[in-house]
């Protein structure tokens, strides 16, 4: 996807997050180990809330600031999942899963950052800001509940 507004980035991480729900969700029902299986399909289930809400933020936003361009995205570079599910996480560990999500979710965090940074209209800044704390919170409640569930 070619980003050049910023009612871009809220398509790309829409899209970015759903990719990575169907994507665990077809990992988990071939994934063997039980508690990477069931890490699968909670991550499927939040990633796919998370792109709610994401494509909420379209809906909430002044158009002004959707249809502001983007001039020094160019120099980032994007990110890519597995652009086709070929059962990578399937056959994943526990942990692997974990790092390979909190990688990819901190990809996301930096490249806000990123424009946050290259911001200079308040209604954008404000859009980044937003986007950026939902990533923060979002990870961070991953970390946590990942976390809690290898005491199990």
């Amino acid at each position: 996807m070619n980003i050049q507004t910023f009612r871009d980035v809220i398509e790309w991480t829409r899209a970015l997050h759903e990719h990575l729900a169907r994507c665990l969700k077809h990992c988990s029902t071939q994934q063997e180990e039980q508690r990477a299986k069931w890490l699968l399909a909670y991550l499927a289930d939040h990633e796919a809330a998370l792109q709610e809400v994401v494509a909420g933020f379209e809906k909430q936003t002044d158009p002004k600031a959707l249809n502001t361009w983007l001039y020094d995205y160019i120099s980032y570079a994007p990110i890519k999942p597995h652009l086709s599910c070929s059962a990578p996480y399937a056959e994943m560990s526990f942990d692997e899963i974990c790092q390979e999500i909190f990688d990819l979710h901190n990809q996301v965090i930096d490249f806000y950052r990123y424009l946050e940074g290259r911001t200079e209209i308040p209604e954008t800044r404000e859009l980044i800001d937003k986007l950026l704390q939902l990533e923060q919170h979002e990870a961070m409640r991953l970390f946590h509940q990942t976390n809690r569930s290898r005491d199990l």
